[in-house]
This record gives C-alpha cells, sequence and structure tokens, in this order.
C-alpha cells in the first residue's frame, strides 16, 4: 500500500485539474494506492492515543464529507477515518470500471488489510450501508461494531420518492436526465438533493450549504460523475436481485459484530417500515427511530446519533471512557433514545 499526505487537499493525481476538496479544521486527506483502486481517505485525529480505530463509508453520489459532524462528535471515543469510494469525492474511478456493492466492499477490504487497522468500527450510510453489511458478513475479524444510517437493504415495495434514483440504473436514463438539467446550477442541484435526502433541509447550517455547493460544482466537472453514479446506482439494484447465500439480507443475518439501527422517519428513499425486519435479521442488533430525520441522520442529528454510540460502546464494554463518571453519563444520555428489539 501506498500513501501520500494532501496537506492542502488538491484532487488526487488521477484526476483532471478541479477545485479543491474541501477539509474541516482538525481534518486531514491522503491519497492511499491499493491494486486496481487509489483511495482518499479522510482522517481526524483522536482526542487522545489508545482509541479504537473506526472507518466511516458513505453513500450514493456522497463523500466522506457526509461523516465531518460526527467524526468530530466522535472523536473522543475512536480513531476515524472516513473513505471516498472509487469514482466517489477524491477517489479516482476502479481501473476496472466495477462499481458493484461487491467491488465496493472489495475496496474497503483491502483498505483494512492493508492498514492493518482492523478490527474498526465500521459505519455505513445508504449504498454505504448494504456495502459494510456485505463486509461484516464476510469479513468479521474486520468489524468490531456495525452502525447502519438508513442502510439501502433491498425492499419489495419501494417508496415512490426513490424510484427516480432507482432509474438511474436503467440504461438511457443517466443521459436523459444529463440533457434535461444541463442549465441547472449547482445551488438548484444542492438544493434537490437535501429536500430529498433531510427530514428538514432547514437544519442545513448556511455554511453547511456553501460547503455542498462548492463541492457539487467541483464534481460536476469530473468526467466521470455521472458513469459512477450510474454503474453504483445498477450494482445496488443488481444486489437486490441476488439470492442465496449473496442476498443482502441473507448476509445481514450472518453479520455477528454488535449492530446499531438508525432510520429516519421522513426518510424517502429508504422505507422507515424497514427498520423492524433489519433489527430482526441482525442477530445482535439495537434500534434507533428517529421521527424527524431524513436520510442522513449523521448530518441532520450528529449529537444524537453519537449519543446512540456511545451507548452501543457502554452496552458492549468496548466503552474507553477516561473516568467511571464519564462512563455513566454516556450510558445515561443513550437511554431514551434507542430500543433493543431483542436481538
Amino acid at each position: 500500500m501506498s500513501s501520500t499526505e494532501l496537506p492542502s487537499a488538491p484532487a488526487a493525481s488521477a484526476l483532471p485539474k478541479v477545485a479543491t476538496v474541501r477539509v474541516a479544521e482538525g481534518e486531514r486527506l491522503r491519497s492511499v494506492g491499493l491494486p486496481g483502486i487509489t483511495l482518499t481517505v479522510r482522517a481526524r485525529p483522536p482526542a487522545r492515543e489508545g482509541l479504537a480505530p473506526a472507518l466511516y463509508v458513505h453513500g450514493l453520489g456522497g463523500s466522506s464529507q457526509n461523516w465531518s459532524a460526527l467524526m468530530q462528535q466522535l472523536e473522543g471515543e475512536v480513531d476515524g477515518e472516513a473513505v471516498d469510494l472509487p469514482g466517489f469525492g477524491d477517489s479516482p474511478p476502479p481501473d476496472d470500471g466495477d462499481y458493484s456493492i461487491t467491488a465496493h466492499a472489495r475496496a474497503v477490504i483491502r483498505y483494512l488489510d492493508a492498514s492493518d487497522r482492523g478490527p474498526v468500527h465500521l459505519f455505513g450510510n445508504s449504498l454505504g450501508g448494504a456495502v459494510t453489511t456485505r463486509v461484516a458478513a464476510v469479513r468479521p475479524d474486520l468489524v468490531r461494531t456495525l452502525t447502519l444510517v438508513s442502510p439501502a437493504l433491498p425492499e419489495i415495495r419501494v417508496q415512490r420518492t426513490a424510484v427516480p434514483t432507482g432509474l438511474l440504473a436503467v440504461p438511457g436514463v443517466t443521459a436523459l436526465f444529463t440533457r434535461l438539467t444541463r442549465g441547472w446550477t449547482a445551488e438548484q442541484r444542492v438544493r434537490g438533493v437535501m429536500h430529498l435526502c433531510y427530514g428538514d433541509p432547514g437544519r442545513a447550517t448556511p455554511e453547511g450549504f456553501r460547503n455542498a455547493v462548492e463541492e457539487m460544482e467541483r464534481r460536476l466537472q469530473l468526467p466521470y460523475f455521472w458513469d459512477a453514479m450510474t454503474r453504483s446506482a445498477r450494482g445496488l439494484v443488481n444486489a437486490y436481485t441476488l439470492g442465496g447465500q449473496h442476498a443482502l439480507w441473507r448476509q445481514a443475518e450472518r453479520v455477528l459484530a454488535p449492530t446499531l439501527l438508525i432510520y429516519g422517519g421522513r426518510d424517502q428513499l429508504v422505507g422507515y417500515r424497514m427498520s423492524r425486519k433489519a433489527a430482526h435479521s441482525f442477530r445482535d442488533s439495537r434500534l434507533l427511530t428517529l421521527p424527524d430525520a431524513g436520510h442522513v441522520a449523521m448530518m441532520e442529528y450528529p449529537e444524537v446519533v453519537a449519543r446512540a454510540f456511545r451507548e452501543l460502546l457502554v452496552e458492549t464494554g468496548q466503552s474507553q471512557a477516561v473516568n467511571p463518571r464519564e462512563r455513566a453519563d454516556v450510558a445515561g444520555d443513550g437511554e431514551a433514545a434507542s430500543e433493543n428489539p431483542g436481538s
């Protein structure tokens, strides 16, 4: 594994010259070369030495920036890193053009094996939830706990609001959408994404909105932006059709790690009703439901998600709180937020 620090956050060398990637205060980026892929990894130094490692995996169309708020919340509990999946964020496309769930999971596994950071506290949102479910099922040795925020696991009845995203997998639809939206500004696109992904778009701060617009402008300059979106959407749809041991729900049942499931009541992409199925499929699960949250609870309610994760650590005996009083405070903070469905 080769690793290159990106102190001023330029685009990776394999990318065309576009605007730089935004890095929050206290974060750093580095480019990691692995067989067949190059990954950009966002890291936030832990509050103290010796904390257990964590890895965050974003959803379709997202990037490691989606986790910045939660990473900051949890810097006292874990040594956190967030990865840009191949073709997203600041990571260039994979050499083989494979954007399947299996390929994304392989990328995560390759990074964890090469970095020797496992086992980690593994987080996944949406597409990243499907990816990390597969990682936890096939490589339990790499996972301490699993936290899934609106995981994109197969649904029999998909919400109408999620249909347009699924249609990206249909050949020709992306080209048509690109033509129809050619005149849209980056600001218009970001507002559309926020209305789709947030339970309350008003929870986005003015600074957060500006950052999202800058990131959208940057990514629209990438020649493979829509290809990565289309192929990843197709990979997700294909994963929904798999049966046998490769079926995502079957793999959920194989996950051994303690699992925290987080679902938003206003999620327009992953059905809120799927929360109960998930709670009964993951053998060692606890469920946090947020009625006012949308698809990205870790961005809308990072404090609540962090509190639930701390409770998971206490419950599973993995908390590294500094003193007994802090440990008790963590447990007390999370009592009203989550429920254990008798997993």
